[in-house]
């Protein structure tokens, strides 16, 4: 007859046979930026490197001009491209159960449902926990940095190793509102930050916004003008529209902040990357030297790029 500790660990790795899937689902779930990327195939795999390079083009080319029959071509070299640069980071997330525990369910039945309620509590914790980081500025311990780090509030900041305040093209967009905002003003502030962020084609196709901007963005509509995304409206987003863009709203806790704001991104130009053995991968069973316990863990590695700061936006009110 097999150990209680073995067969709670074949099971674990059978429960998670497909785990990067199921947990990365979770987090889509979970997040509507992180759906929207793994819906437009923005999250990517990596098999190493010491930093992710993302290269960037962010000028155009000096040689344009308009000439007549042998007038002398400009034909100098132009500096157009560089490269955004951003550390990997990592978290992980552990299946443990103590001897005791073990013993204690060692009937088939007991220990099915230990394992399901410690995998299943693994998967929240992971999706969580993603969702805040994020959003985050990457101010905690080994953070990534998240919106909160990719747009910021008054634009500046150095971010994948440039610095916006020495290179201005690397600014992201931002509009503060001019007075409190209400369902009366918020469409003229977002209607502000939506011109500011239109490049041809480029525009923003997603806005996730704070519990209360959206409130005002809702209130503002009649019942004519209420749009549902149906494919982010069938995982549960509550989901509006603003000039084709998907709007969602997400907990104030996840933002980090009691400010109102309102994200506006092209996630054309934003990109989850991991690593292609971290992305919640499950490592082998981990017995401790002087515990009583299994410790099975899932592993990811990896961080949000950005190849495009000036389309993105931020409509903040900080009042």
């Amino acid at each position: 007859m097999a150990s209680p500790n073995s067969t709670f660990t074949e099971m674990v790795t059978t429960t998670l046979r497909n785990h990067s899937t199921e947990i990365a689902d979770n987090v889509s779930n979970h997040n509507a930026l992180y759906r929207r990327l793994k819906k437009k195939g923005q999250i990517t795999k990596k098999s190493g490197g010491y930093e992710i390079v993302k290269p960037l083009d962010y000028a155009e080319n000096s040689t344009y001009q308009r000439y007549s029959g042998f007038d002398t071509l400009n034909i100098s070299a132009s500096d157009v491209l560089s490269a955004a640069k951003y550390d990997w980071v990592q978290a992980a997330v552990h299946v443990t159960a103590s001897g005791k525990e073990l013993r204690q369910n060692n009937g088939k039945e007991a220990m099915i449902d230990l394992v399901k309620a410690r995998t299943t509590n693994a998967r929240r914790t992971a999706a969580n926990n993603m969702s805040i980081d994020l959003y985050s500025t990457g101010a905690l311990s080994n953070q990534m940095g998240g919106l909160g780090h990719v747009v910021t509030s008054d634009g500046t900041g150095t971010v994948g190793g440039i610095n916006s305040t020495t290179f201005d093209f690397w600014q992201n967009n931002f509009v503060e509102c001019s007075a409190t905002p209400t369902a009366a003003n918020i469409k003229g502030f977002m209607q502000s930050m939506w011109l500011e962020l239109c490049r041809g084609a480029d525009k923003p196709d997603l806005i996730v916004a704070s519990h209360d901007m959206y409130q005002f963005y809702w209130d503002s509509l009649t019942d004519l003008q209420r749009f549902a995304g149906s494919d982010e409206a069938n995982t549960g987003f509550n989901t509006l529209k603003f000039v084709g863009a998907d709007v969602v709203f997400d907990s104030n806790t996840n933002f980090g902040t009691t400010s109102k704001v309102m994200y506006f991104l092209n996630t054309d130009y934003l990109e989850m990357t991991e690593h292609k053995e971290a992305s919640w991968s499950l490592l082998d069973e981990k017995s401790s030297v002087n515990q009583d316990a299994v410790v099975i863990p899932l592993i990811w590695m990896g961080n949000l790029c950005c190849s495009n700061r000036s389309l993105q936006g931020k409509l903040i009110d900080e009042a």
